[in-house]
This record gives C-alpha cells, sequence and structure tokens, in this order.
C-alpha cells in the first residue's frame, strides 16, 4: 500500500491556500482580532469594558473575536495596535475595524 498524499508548504496566507477571494484582507482582519484578543488577555478586560474602549457594541465584540468580522471593513494603512498603559485604552493606528451596513 503506497501513501499518495502530497504536502504542498503554505504561502504564509490560509486564506489564499484555501483559495479565498480578499485573501489579504481576511489575513490582516484575522491578526488584527488576533491581537486585540492578546491585549484584552494581557489586560484582564471583560467584553463589555473591551467593547467600551473600542467603542463598539459588546455583542459586536463577541462576534468578531469568534471570528465572524466578515461584516467589518479595514481601514489599510500601515496595521499597528497599541496598549496605551497610561490611559487605560487601546489604541489602533493604522488599521481599524469599521462596521459596514
Amino acid at each position: 500500500m503506497s501513501d499518495d498524499r502530497t504536502v504542498t508548504r503554505s504561502s504564509g496566507n490560509v486564506f489564499a491556500d484555501a483559495g479565498l477571494p480578499d485573501a489579504h484582507t481576511q489575513l490582516v482582519k484575522a491578526q488584527l482580532v488576533s491581537r486585540i484578543d492578546a491585549i484584552i488577555g494581557e489586560r484582564g478586560l471583560s467584553q463589555r469594558e473591551a467593547a467600551r474602549i473600542l467603542d463598539i457594541a459588546q455583542p459586536d465584540l463577541s462576534n468578531i473575536l469568534r471570528g465572524r468580522f466578515r461584516g467589518y471593513s479595514v481601514e489599510r494603512r500601515r496595521p499597528s495596535i497599541e496598549f496605551d498603559l497610561h490611559n487605560s485604552h487601546i489604541m489602533m493606528t493604522g488599521a481599524k475595524l469599521n462596521s459596514v451596513s
């Protein structure tokens, strides 16, 4: 019995590897959401507190953190997120999730 499986090296973008449209934007959104989630965890914030800081509704933040961010656009500049410990708020510089109606 032979094993006919082949292994293909990833491009680094799982969305592109899966052949999904707008793969780069989806990757940027996923990276942004991952960083937001990490900051929330580092600060021990509740979703309610984080949603208030981000100026979005808590159910929207919950959906975003679960990977349901298709209804959100990303302003495309240099994506980076910083946590301002002095002012206790999350600043998104260059990349921002915006609700798309």
